[in-house]
């Protein structure tokens, strides 16, 4: 088995300052998890203006989520094999250019279109900024120290989009929140340029495996499809169980593809016989279906039930991100202290704690009594855990398949949080319902968010459990190369 001494220089000399590197390349991610988020707070005003129905509204966050989830192993590949300076670059300034569409947008399917290419771009780029970081900085506490912000800047995008996209809707109009990104890519596109070094790619033959491209695309879009369709026609629907057997179809034809077809796999499938990164992408799972919904959940709950606007919801979201850029700040070094595997088990068990607490949301609540202490536990939660798994998925990765493991990791948080999102999101609506007749609409409302926050404190938990029994410690002084794994050695890098 060939393996490489981490100790060796890259072949690729970093920087003397990895500062201005990490602030582009977080910059970019921060603005590609951004639009994971930014759009909610703005909807009724896309409604009001576009003329959508209910039904079509969704598709203003689908759109982007589905292609963004369905492109992103392709991404992670094209960084591997075409260069990641170059992937980078292309996927900032198509980002760009089509949230300057989505802001121009006049008519539903030109927003939905320009909102699926965003998703597009934000799949190319977001696993060129993990690898980059992956294969410029050393293994060890420099690695971590980037792998640390660029988790931080995720959770902060992801946390920090109700506040943006309340001050910009109410300030300018809902198309600011997509005209704000092409300033900020403009931007990344020129430090880029500067500062960003021109990283080799993979030797040999740049084969795409354009069938395992489309299998797994195809597949990840149609199961995710039917995952968010639950929202509206039920899980019992043909609408959502036909989705969900296609894409479970098509990923089962993709695995065949990869085993036992594909000239040069897009996913090497021995990546999957490396156990921390197994248990790692299902930590982060867990940790996104649990807290996607309930930011959702809260940002409904101040606007409908606390009558706040937009602004004021923003502000709400406030002590969270500040909580979520603190707990990832500390973490690498609580990480060198405790190791990985407390840190995110005392993270998720902190989720689950401030879950519990924001289910005894009541319509007579107020945000200091009703609110604070679980939205800051469940923040406080999400950093210290997103960071270390962050850390334990890529450390042991050899840098040329380190596109495809950024990929799967980023892939692993849209799936949980879509998945999370429509399962809670229907569990709330049925228990809502159910009780609307007998209690009142604002009771029945908060009723179906309590449960849905206590069903979300048991998948925090379940990442917990996860972390106590199945995540090994990851290796500390050599890199892996994903192919070069023997059958025999299966054993010893799961343990």
């Amino acid at each position: 088995m060939d393996r490489v001494n981490a100790s060796k220089a890259p072949a690729t000399e970093p920087p003397r300052s990895t500062t201005p590197l990490l602030i582009v390349v977080c910059l970019a991610q921060f603005m590609v998890i951004l639009d994971v988020a930014i759009v909610n707070v703005a909807l009724p005003s896309m409604r009001a203006g576009l003329h959508f129905s209910t039904t079509g509204l969704q598709w203003v966050v689908n759109a982007y989520t589905l292609t963004f989830a369905g492109f992103l192993m392709l991404g992670g590949r094209s960084a591997d094999l075409l260069g990641r300076r170059r992937v980078f670059l292309t996927g900032t300034a198509l980002f760009a250019l089509a949230s300057l569409a989505c802001a121009l947008a006049d008519s539903r399917g030109l927003l939905i279109g320009a909102r699926g290419m965003q998703g597009l771009a934000g799949a190319v780029l977001s696993p060129a900024t993990l690898s980059i970081i992956t294969s410029t900085l050393p293994e060890g506490p420099a690695r971590n120290r980037g792998l640390a912000a660029w988790g931080a800047v995720g959770g902060l995008g992801a946390s920090s989009g109700a506040l943006l996209g309340g001050v910009l809707t109410q300030a300018f109009g809902w198309p600011a929140i997509f005209a704000v990104n092409l300033p900020l890519g403009l931007i990344v596109v020129a430090l880029g340029l500067r500062v960003i070094p021109a990283i080799a790619p993979t030797e040999g033959t740049r084969h795409f495996d354009v069938a395992g491209a489309l299998l797994v695309t195809a597949g990840l879009v149609s199961l995710t499809y039917g995952i968010v369709r639950t929202d509206t026609l039920g899980w019992h629907s043909a609408g959502v169980l036909a989705p969900l057997a296609a894409g479970l179809a098509l990923l089962g034809a993709f695995l065949l593809v990869e085993a036992r077809f594909a000239q040069q796999p897009l996913v090497p499938l021995s990546i999957f016989r490396i156990g921390h990164l197994r248990a790692a992408n299902a930590i982060i799972v867990l940790l996104y279906a649990c807290q996607f919904p309930g930011w959702f959940f809260l940002t409904l709950y101040l606007q409908q039930v606390l009558h706040y606007d937009a602004i004021e919801a923003g502000l709400g979201f406030l002590p969270m991100t500040l909580s979520i850029f603190a707990a990832s700040t500390l973490a690498p070094r609580v990480v060198g202290r405790f190791g990985p595997r407390p840190v995110i088990t005392a993270g998720m068990v902190s989720s689950a704690v401030g879950m519990l607490l924001l289910s005894g949301i009541a319509p007579g609540g107020t945000y200091v009594n009703t609110v604070l202490l679980g939205a800051l536990l469940s923040a406080l939660g999400m950093g210290f855990t997103l960071v270390p798994a962050t850390i334990v998925a890529m450390q042991g990765v050899a840098g040329a398949q380190s596109g495809v493991a950024s990929g799967l990791l980023n892939t692993s948080r849209l799936v949980g949080g879509a998945l999370g999102l429509a399962v809670l999101s229907t569990i709330a609506a049925a228990h809502t319902k159910a009780l609307i007749v007998a209690d009142g609409a604002a009771h029945a409302l908060t009723s179906g968010f309590g449960l849905a926050y206590t069903v979300g404190a048991v998948l925090a938990l379940a990442g917990a459990g996860v972390a106590v029994f199945l995540l090994g410690e990851p290796p500390s002084h050599e890199v892996i190369r994903l192919g070069d794994i023997e059958e025999g050695e299966h054993e010893a890098l799961a343990a």
